[in-house]
């Protein structure tokens, strides 16, 4: 399953296959109502919990908006299908899209809608989270299911509102697939400039990267890398560094490649986890030999503990008391 794929329907680099309730788009179908919250969001989306109308009263419903503002969410819309008709938070704006809505959605009797009118990343999370927490509530996941999948063709770059930049996904040495080195290469010489510009050609440059995900939980990951120096150095470029700030940070990488690198890369496994799964526990610790507890200690070995002396002599170490523990 490609990533963009996983997060329009399942708001999840990780999903959780073993039930439906995907993702909708509804941002066309609500373009036109007279409720701003909808008209001028930039994207509307919805997921629909069949037959569920009546295992959420109002105050289960408050509680799923907190969840959704943990996510980013300024809010979370909801309406139930009674009678053919739609009750609810926004009802009453949707009368006139009702029909239209009722066959985009599939909507029968007894239905719950939950929306999310905002950015497209706050939409996708925020329901693919809903969605996990009410599939356990109703009981939706078949919990003797094992649904493997690898999510690929992951983002190179993503938008950092904070740096005002496009930032790594994963790390500046990943390959781009083929489609997107070539646009690299077309665009070296104005990478500098699209790595400063929201949604420029950088939005649509994908790795050879993926992960290995089972029952919603990434179990592993790993990509190919980089092994020929124009394209690492067109890389460097699209991150916003000038041929002196890469050569002054990366030289030896570079210099490297002038002698030839093999194609490589791999994959890293989380073994722990994957027992966990087979073992059918939710937390890993039931699973890890020495596991700590919320204090960051080992009960067993009562780890950590005073180190003595002598082993602080023999590695040049030295421990300050903390001030705070001799008032306690």
């Amino acid at each position: 399953m490609k990533y963009d794929e996983a997060m329009a329907l399942y708001g999840s680099d990780k999903p959780d296959t073993r039930f439906e309730m995907l993702l909708q788009d509804v941002k066309a179908v609500v373009k036109g109502v007279d409720f701003k919250v909808f008209s001028e969001a930039p994207a509307v989306k919805a997921i629909v919990v069949k037959g569920a109308a009546d295992n959420y009263s109002r105050k289960d419903i408050d509680k799923m908006t907190e969840v959704a503002k943990q996510y980013g969410a300024k809010g979370l819309a909801w309406v139930k299908v009674v009678n053919g008709e739609l009750n609810g938070s926004v009802a009453k704006f949707l009368t006139g899209i009702q029909e239209n809505l009722t066959r985009v959605l599939g909507l029968e009797d007894k239905d719950l809608v939950l929306f999310v009118a905002d950015t497209l990343e706050v939409a996708n999370a925020t329901l693919g989270a809903l969605r996990g927490r009410i599939a356990k509530e109703l009981g939706l996941i078949d919990n003797d299911k094992f649904n493997f999948l690898w999510v690929v063709d992951w983002p190179m770059f993503e938008w950092s509102e904070e740096e005002g930049r496009y930032m790594s996904a994963h790390h500046p040495f990943t390959l781009p697939d083929r489609d997107s080195a070539k646009k690299l290469k077309y665009y070296k010489n104005d990478l500098q400039s699209c790595s400063k510009e929201k949604g420029s050609i950088l939005e649509r440059i994908y790795a050879v990267a993926y992960d290995i995900v089972l029952n919603g939980y990434e179990l592993g990951g790993g990509s190919l890398r980089i092994y020929k120096k124009d394209l690492q150095e067109c890389m460097f470029k699209a991150l916003g560094f000038s041929a002196e700030e890469a050569n002054d940070q990366f030289g030896f990488l570079l210099e490297a490649m002038d002698y030839g690198f093999p194609p490589h890369g791999g994959l890293a496994i989380g073994l722990d986890r994957f027992v966990m799964l087979l073992a059918g526990e939710d937390n890993i610790r039931e699973v890890i030999a020495f596991p700590k507890n919320n204090k960051a200690t080992d009960p067993m070995t009562q780890a950590p503990s005073t180190v003595a002396l002598k082993q602080l002599e023999e590695l040049s170490l030295q421990v300050e008391e903390d001030e705070t523990s001799k008032t306690n």
